[in-house]
């Protein structure tokens, strides 16, 4: 039987590893290292983002749509989070979701600025 990998003890080093998974087809693996990523560092926005896009390549759109929230608290401005909370909401039938979601992504793509409720 074949020794397991060591696992990194850092948020960064987990999520390259999902990143390595998920490269290779791992989607599995990808989705258990993005989420220690998370679980060891929860401000870690590309481990929430790349954990999202794992889940919704694996079907699972509600958690998928959860992850993409979260990136797009941590990061408001970040136009690819947006897209992807956008595609998230499409694969869920959620089309006035994944509407708003794009056009946050289409004011960040002329230079704008996500001025989240409440801010």
């Amino acid at each position: 039987m074949a020794e397991a990998a060591p696992q990194s003890p850092d948020a960064s080093g987990a999520y390259d590893e999902g990143s390595a998974f998920f490269a290779i087809g791992d989607i599995e693996g990808a989705v258990k290292a993005y989420r220690r990523s998370v679980a060891l560092d929860p401000n870690f926005f590309d481990g929430w983002h790349a954990l999202g896009m794992a889940l919704l390549k694996s079907g699972e759109v509600k958690e998928a749509i959860g992850c993409g929230l979260q990136a797009t608290t941590l990061c408001p401005n970040d136009l690819l989070a947006w897209t992807a909370l956008s595609q998230m909401y499409v694969q869920d039938g959620q089309i006035a979701q994944a509407e708003d979601a794009k056009g946050r992504a289409r004011i960040l793509s002329l230079g704008g600025k996500v001025v989240r409720d409440g801010d």
